[in-house]
């Protein structure tokens, strides 16, 4: 779609308070502006307010046809619509004396601004909705007449209203990732709920329930630390920062398109399996569920398969690998000597565990070991750990500093996540050649270098 055809119009806050059918969709992201937030806007509200015209953003809206009504659901402005809606109200309930020398005022119903006679039932946005709407309520006390009229008359948005969900979505997408206020996760949830554009509104819900769990720092670190990284050492690509420009690593393959090119038949068949699995009428007696066979460098699928990856490799995370020994280690190949326990237990006590530069190499040792984990399962789980551990901490046995170039540089010279890739048996793993270390570099690390004397990796 050509975006420059688009005939967007600017609309007053008192207009966008007065639309009737302007509502949010229930998959939308929570309400999660801040104090601090609400303090910029108001901030910029007063400063601005000699201006002939202060704009305040771009409100994207999708025109549904539901019911027999037409509704004007937000796609991309939701956080700042929310705000002004209750700016509106708290000046309603404080500044009544000044509003009653305006005779426009005098007939304006407060009471039936769109967004706060929506019901809204995520604990996020309650709890923020309350939060900012006693921090709104302490600054408009402050408005006198000219701040309150330039709010209502001369703060303005760019209204953009499409009616395909899917070019509302692409919109969203294409404006977003090129400001600087999403997330690279905010800028894929879009993307994702527009290739949903055939589900109903109940899928999308239900698909993005576990996402909306987590919080931003939650699903950043999931990205940035993990699935990024591995899915790009994997394929021999750097993966020093994931950013907007990155976000093309979890797009995929799309179902609804016209291609079926013969690499995609393996993940339709997956896919239709357990989708006609989970929905088979027997499912109601027997109680089960076939969750995707997902791997962590598989080409992504669009849409709820993306949603119920991200969730699953949450839950992987969580559950299984690195906080769980039990889980990481098959109780049937434990050695007498514990020198996995001993490796696991000692990099979450060494001195230096928490500088900078061991957070790399950390991050170096726990990719590597969750990309075997995924593929192989805890099959001979004790030698791979102490083969991952020796790998990733001769890095920082040989560096002074190791720095976030550092780290990106050994995972694709040294490349381990290589082999586990081509690997099709966990003895190739178990192969990997190591070169010993001659002395330790490092600092505060004694009792790493200790476990490299005791595994024979030192020269």
């Amino acid at each position: 779609m050509n975006f420059n055809n688009l005939q967007p119009k600017i609309i007053k806050v008192k207009e966008l308070l007065q639309k009737s059918n302007l509502t949010i969709p229930t998959y939308q992201r929570p309400y999660k502006w801040t104090i601090k937030n609400i303090n910029q806007l108001i901030d910029d509200i007063i400063i601005h307010q000699k201006k002939s015209a202060y704009r305040l953003g771009t409100l994207v809206i999708h025109l549904e046809d539901k019911n027999g009504s037409q509704y004007q659901n937000i796609v991309d402005g939701q956080q700042r619509s929310i705000t002004l809606s209750l700016i509106a109200y708290a000046i309603r309930q404080n500044c009544q004396e000044i509003l009653a020398k305006h005779q426009e005022y005098k007939t304006f119903d407060f009471n039936q601004i769109p967004l706060l006679n929506m019901k809204f039932e995520n604990e996020i946005t309650l709890f923020n909705i309350q939060t900012n709407y006693n921090e709104i309520v302490r600054r408009v006390r402050s408005f006198d007449k000219n701040t309150i009229e330039f709010f209502f008359e001369k703060c303005e948005l760019v209204q953009i209203i499409l009616n395909d969900i899917s070019e509302a979505f692409q919109f969203f997408d294409s404006q977003n990732s090129r400001g600087k206020d999403l997330e690279p996760h905010d800028l894929l949830k879009a993307y994702h709920l527009r290739e949903m554009h055939t589900e109903t509104e109940a899928e999308k819900i239900k698909s993005v329930a576990a996402w909306e769990a987590m919080d931003g720092k939650e699903l950043s670190t999931l990205f940035e630390n993990y699935l990024f990284r591995i899915r790009n050492w994997s394929k021999g690509h750097s993966a020093r920062y994931f950013t907007k420009n990155e976000v093309d690593v979890f797009k995929g393959i799309s179902f609804q398109s016209v291609d079926n090119f013969p690499y995609m038949q393996l993940y339709r068949i997956g896919h239709h399996f357990t989708e006609n699995y989970n929905y088979d009428f027997q499912r109601n007696i027997d109680l089960q569920k076939a969750d995707f066979p997902f791997q962590i460098d598989q080409i992504i699928i669009n849409g709820k398969r993306f949603f119920e990856m991200i969730a699953y490799y949450k839950n992987l995370l969580d559950n299984q690998t690195l906080k769980n020994k039990s889980e990481i280690i098959n109780s049937n190949e434990r050695n007498n000597n514990a020198i996995t326990e001993d490796i696991l237990n000692t990099l979450g006590s060494y001195e230096g565990r928490n500088r900078t530069g061991d957070g790399y190499v950390r991050t170096l040792f726990d990719c590597a070991l969750i990309y075997y984990l995924d593929k192989f399962g805890n099959k001979n789980s004790e030698i791979v750990i102490e083969k991952t551990f020796v790998w990733a901490y001769s890095l920082r046995m040989q560096l002074q500093a190791v720095q976030i170039a550092s780290m990106d540089n050994y995972a694709l010279e040294n490349n381990f996540f290589k082999t586990i890739k081509e690997a099709l048996h966990p003895c190739e793993v178990m192969n990997f050649s190591i070169t010993p270390i001659e002395k330790n570099n490092s600092t505060k690390t004694d009792d790493i270098f200790n476990l490299f004397n005791t595994l024979q990796y030192v020269r």
